[in-house]
């Protein structure tokens, strides 16, 4: 009877190990088979905002599952970015996230993640050029003009940065580091209420992303001066780059990267990356990021953990030169 009974154990034991092995694999092969949460850890209207919903409606059909986007704005994207870190690594809690995602950590010891230790990413989904950009009221037409202006009135003029860390503040400070100047940010809570602001007239200056600058600018109530990237958008083709205007060299692509919490099994990481290749090749995704002056930016992951390394690498150098630091 004791030989029966251990032997009872045993089988128990080893099918308990059996179920625990096999079980996340059968999870990874049915996926998904409920509704997907995508996280932008910032409020609407920036740029990680118009990303996520930009494809939402396309990607849910290629994944057979609704993906719904869940906006947690805060502290330049970490409180987002800690709910998904510290979700299930199931594949039914993604995160769509930007610069801040490497910058935050570098700037302030209680981020609360590393973006690679913590993170399975997933894809590169695009990148897309900030704004230099002024309220009406500033007699300024071009970034030389600017330039002048700021430097014959040092620590005057202001520009809204949509968190410490993020796309608009790391171009301001790369602006300021480039063109030896000193316009001061003031930090607003995401991209969203940051362009409110230069519009309002409440900040002299912007580096806003492309999408919403072009709609404003259009109304007439920017006055775009310059794109950030290396070559002209197709969203304001007439307006030339920082480089061409007045400081060569100068470059600042935002990019948008979809991570899922470490732990994620790899065939749920691999059916995700294939469902966003296919999705950013639908036409209609095309137009819409075309509109946007949004240029895709698929990678694999391993191409991803590799670009997000070299960001690391370049945006703490501009970190440490302008002495930017976390409140």
């Amino acid at each position: 009877m004791e030989g029966i009974c251990r032997s009872s154990i045993r089988f128990g034991l080893v099918a308990a190990l059996l179920a625990a092995t096999t079980l996340p694999v059968h999870a990874a092969e049915r996926y998904p088979t409920r509704p997907i949460r995508v996280i932008a850890p910032f409020p609407p209207g920036g740029s990680t905002d118009f990303n996520a919903r930009a494809i939402q409606d396309k990607f849910s059909d290629r994944l057979g599952q609704q993906v719904v986007i869940d906006n947690r704005g805060g502290a330049s994207g970490q409180i987002g970015t800690r709910i998904v870190k510290d979700s299930a690594p199931d594949g039914y809690t993604l995160l769509v996230h930007t610069i801040a995602f490497v910058t935050s950590p570098m700037l302030y010891a209680n981020a609360g993640y590393d973006p690679l230790k913590d993170f399975m990413p997933v894809a590169m989904i695009s990148q897309v050029p900030t704004t230099v950009s002024v309220h009406p009221s500033v007699p300024v037409h071009s970034v030389k003009e600017l330039l002048a202006l700021a430097k014959s009135r040092p620590g005057e003029l202001i520009y809204a940065s949509s968190g410490i860390g993020t796309n608009a503040h790391i171009t301001g400070e790369l602006f300021n580091l480039m063109g030896n100047t000193s316009i001061r940010a003031i930090q607003y809570k995401g991209g969203g209420p940051a362009l409110a602001a230069v519009v309002s007239g409440e900040v002299q200056v912007g580096f806003s992303n492309i999408t919403q600058t072009a709609r404003l600018a259009e109304a007439g109530r920017l006055r775009p001066l310059a794109v950030s990237s290396l070559k002209r958008s197709s969203a304001l083709p007439n307006l030339p780059t920082v480089a061409e205007a007045g400081l060569p060299g100068f470059e600042m692509a935002a990019w948008h990267i979809v991570a899922a919490p470490r732990g994620t099994p790899a065939a749920i990481i691999k059916t995700l990356n294939e469902k966003i290749r296919a999705t950013l090749s639908e036409p209609v995704i095309v137009q819409r990021y075309e509109k946007g002056g949004m240029e895709f930016f698929f990678t694999t992951p391993p191409e991803t953990i590799a670009y997000l390394k070299n960001e690391q690498v370049k945006w703490a150098r501009v970190i440490k030169e302008r002495n930017i630091k976390g409140e």
